[in-house]
């Protein structure tokens, strides 16, 4: 088979394909893989994973007023021509189409070449380049329930809604393996492999791979707080920020004994290895929350979501309190969060085994570690009858 992926250049699209596509490897092995998109930093780990990559222009559609729209829609026009002559070329069964900048165009011209497409989507309120998706493809997948209703709303003739019902499948996100299987470390071994102290609670803080200004900022202002009740920090920063946060973090643990400034450590990226080894060692993840909740979930790690509030549409803020209401996590918004609020809700968490026990049963029970094989399957089911 010839299997084509599209998506946007953030990871919350990029490691669901390569979930999708580890399973397609083992299911159609001598089958032709490639990616047409905006891969942006993430192109080497398609690359690394057998996936040739076609790029075209990045275009973002928003759903508002934005002076950025004058140059971003000549930029759409562009991809679509690109997308036609790419596809055009490789012509593949199937596309898997996972969203995000520069995804409809792909959508678009493979649905003129009536190549079989399926799309997924993360969120809890679907992007906007997957709503206008959803009327050209054959299947549609979604990681929240809620997420159905924006889909079948886009029509308001009962048969069209009826028929894109149809279409829809509850699936999950689609994680890598090494979320499902590669937990085997002993939390205490991992600790010890971060040269953190095994018998101390770790905050694992996953700031995007990007990371966030403000969750950095936040951490500066409560760590001296929170390494002085006991707890030791592994901080992914991003690869911009770690430099300038490093110095004002060293400024801030000066003064304190070097038992505290040896328990907090800081990286600018995490790879697959080094993050695994830290959610095993991880007693409390606090994150944004995109895909990446169910990376999380898999672990059955309790968390703290701190939503984007310049998300599109809102709906990191809607995500995280679709994944918190399960009982496996506890939101923050920005405009809450202060280190009193923070400091106080960790302690509420591991000041009782019985209710962090139960937030890591309820975030196990919210992961579906069959996604990727039941998209895998999907894919070759759509793809074989093209």
């Amino acid at each position: 088979m010839r299997i084509l992926f599209t998506g946007g250049g953030s990871g919350g699209h990029i490691f669901p394909i390569i979930a999708v596509h580890d399973k397609l490897k083992e299911a159609v092995p001598d089958s032709d893989f490639f990616y047409v998109g905006t891969p942006d930093i993430y192109e080497a780990e398609l690359i690394k994973d057998g996936i040739e990559i076609k790029s075209i222009a990045s275009a973002k559609l928003r759903r508002y007023f934005d002076f950025r729209n004058f140059i971003d829609v000549p930029k759409f026009l562009f991809s679509i021509f690109q997308a036609f002559w790419k596809v055009f070329w490789i012509m593949p069964d199937v596309l898997f189409s996972k969203g995000g900048t520069g995804s409809f165009a792909v959508v678009l011209a493979s649905w003129f070449y009536k190549v079989p497409i399926i799309i997924h989507d993360s969120d809890s309120i679907p992007g906007a380049q997957n709503l206008l998706s959803a009327r050209f493809s054959d299947r549609i997948a979604i990681s929240y329930d809620v997420a159905a209703d924006s889909f079948v709303n886009l029509y308001k003739k009962e048969t069209k809604r009826q028929s894109m019902a149809e279409k829809i499948a509850l699936t999950g996100n689609p994680v890598r393996d090494m979320f499902l299987t590669g937990f085997d470390l002993n939390q205490e071994i991992a600790k010890k492999v971060l040269e953190l102290d095994p018998n101390k609670k770790l905050l694992l803080v996953i700031s995007g791979s990007r990371g966030s200004i403000r969750i950095n900022d936040f951490f500066l202002d409560t760590a001296s707080d929170l390494l002085k009740e006991g707890f030791q920090i592994y901080h992914q920063t991003g690869v911009d920020n770690l430099h300038g946060f490093n110095n004002e973090l060293k400024l801030v643990l000066e003064k304190l004994p070097k038992e505290y400034q040896i328990a907090y450590k800081t990286m600018p990226f995490l790879s697959d290895e080094l993050l695994k080894d830290a959610m095993a060692a991880a007693d409390l993840i606090v994150s944004r929350s995109g895909s990446f909740i169910f990376e999380i979930a898999a672990t059955g790690k309790p968390a703290i979501l701190i939503p984007l509030p310049e998300s599109a549409a809102d709906h990191q803020k809607r995500n995280a309190y679709e994944y918190a209401k399960t009982g496996a996590a506890i939101v923050i918004e920005e405009e809450n969060l202060t280190p009193h609020l923070f400091l106080a809700q960790v302690n509420k968490i591991f000041s009782n085994q019985e209710n962090y026990s139960a937030m890591s049963l309820a975030a196990k029970k919210i992961a579906k570690p069959e996604a990727g094989k039941i998209l895998a399957e999907e894919i070759i089911k759509l793809g074989s009858r093209s």
